[in-house]
């Protein structure tokens, strides 16, 4: 039973409507695993007690001859900022460590409807602030791959169980790079969707065109089932964009379309990027040659997307924290330190990061024209040792800021456009590398399509704690 814990989301849900196992049975499997490893990962940090009955409930409408949804039985990890009814969400943070939402958000109630179960909340830092997983609620997330090693953050809790088999499916949010650099880290596949895509409800700044919600999950093929699910616009927000009659799941077993273009770059933040990674990453980009897709190396310099990302950033934990200003004193340092930083920029700042933002997007308007997909390494280093809570060099060079080790994922969350990270292969540590694909507006389809096709010409053989 165990081994359905392993199995793609995709073929656990084959197998549950056709009766060959029950929905019960996927959802011990995962409790059994999430038994064995939770104490060692700490991933899941609070799990639904109604996990089972909502699996009998749902093997009761299989049973009468019911459709119970898209995600027919599949176990689903919510992250801990993410509100799901009457079950412990805390945000990472003393301030809410036992709250307990009456209602659950948007993306939760779609993932219900779907047919989903709820296995409980995944790990992230304090309100999801940071690239590692820590909180003084409940400590860290380890690795998978190796427990000494970070998960990533800010989504490394789903990452973690996604990659140890505990959930199928993991749901998650992606400010400068929260659903990307811990899929990178863990091996698993992330994706920032288009803003608005999956509308967050409910959300402290309703006109957030930052941070997105979003999937993730062990392979495309379930992460275009999931987006599925939880994609379209809603009455709750006015950041919308089209789903309908829009086919994740068919674009990605259709495949990549034929004389796709992409261009590599090995450092689009002009920050240095490891040099295992990097190699890892252009042999993967490479390789899809093989496979009809034309590939090209370029240059890009987006490095000036740092300073104006740090600026929008600075107004991102300001407003998302302002409920709780009179509070600040009981935030966490990095918490703290961001709302600082942010009290402290000035308009003429903002006006210059949005105005960087407006040119952005008409330089990647102009870089497809000819090609299809940029491609670059997702992070500039390995994953690194879970007590430190960032980086101090990469690839031998001190970094100027904390973040500077995020700016790959950051500089590319200013476009607004979707991008995947997708594992790319393994260093010569045994560690997963992930792989950026930014794709064109409202192109998760052929993003996710390439991401299967990166998959499917690097395949890794995935590796947790219990080796």
């Amino acid at each position: 039973m165990s081994e359905l814990c392993d199995l793609p989301a995709s073929e656990l849900r084959r197998l549950v409507l056709t009766r060959k196992v029950s929905v019960v049975e996927v959802v011990k499997a995962c409790l059994e695993r999430v038994s064995v490893l939770n104490p060692r990962l700490n991933a899941i940090v609070t799990l639904n007690p109604r996990a089972l009955e909502d699996a009998e409930a749902i093997d009761r409408r299989l049973a009468e001859g019911e459709d119970p949804g898209l995600l027919c039985g599949l176990t689903v990890g919510i992250k801990d900022v993410t509100p799901v009814a009457d079950l412990r969400t805390t945000f990472g943070s003393p301030i809410y460590a036992d709250h307990v939402p009456k209602e659950d958000a948007l993306v939760v109630r779609r993932l219900r409807n779907a047919g989903a179960v709820i296995l409980g909340k995944t790990n992230c830092p304090e309100f999801a602030a940071g690239g590692n997983t820590f909180n003084e609620v409940f400590g860290r997330t380890r690795n998978p791959w190796d427990p000494a090693k970070s998960a990533g953050g800010s989504t490394g809790g789903g990452a973690a169980a996604l990659a140890s088999g505990m959930i199928a499916l993991a749901e998650g949010t992606d400010l400068g790079g929260s659903l990307r650099i811990p899929a990178s880290f863990c091996g698993i596949v992330g994706l920032r969707p288009s803003v608005g895509l999956v509308p967050t409800h409910p959300t402290d700044w309703l006109w957030d065109t930052l941070q997105v919600t979003g999937p993730m999950a062990r392979t495309a093929e379930d992460v275009a089932l999931m987006l599925q699910a939880v994609a379209g616009p809603s009455e709750y927000s006015p950041l919308a964009q089209p789903a309908a009659g829009r086919d994740f799941c068919g674009a990605v077993a259709a495949g990549p379309r034929k004389a796709l273009r992409v261009a590599y770059c090995r450092d689009i933040a002009g920050i240095g990027v490891d040099a295992d990674v990097e190699r890892v990453c252009r042999d993967a980009a490479f390789a899809l040659k093989g496979v009809g897709v034309s590939v090209e190396e370029i240059e890009l310099d987006l490095s000036a997307a740092r300073t104006e990302f740090l600026a929008l950033r600075g107004l991102w934990f300001v407003t998302q924290m302002f409920p709780r200003l009179d509070r600040k004193d009981r935030f966490g340092p990095n918490v703290a330190n961001n709302v600082r930083s942010g009290l402290e920029v000035a308009s003429r700042d903002l006006a210059a990061a949005e105005s960087y933002r407006g040119a952005l997007w008409h330089r990647f308007r102009e870089f497809f024209n000819t090609f299809d997909h940029l491609l670059t390494p997702c992070m500039a280093v390995p994953p690194f040792p879970v007590e430190q809570n960032y980086p101090d060099a990469i690839d031998g060079q001190p970094m100027k800021t904390y973040v500077d080790w995020i700016a790959p994922t950051f500089v590319l969350s200013m476009t607004g456009l979707p991008v995947a990270s997708v594992p790319a292969g393994l260093d010569s540590s045994g560690l997963p590398v992930g792989l950026q694909i930014l794709g064109r507006p409202l192109g998760e389809e052929a993003v996710l399509a390439l991401a299967a096709s990166v998959q499917r010409v690097r395949p890794i053989t995935r590796r947790t704690a219990r080796a």
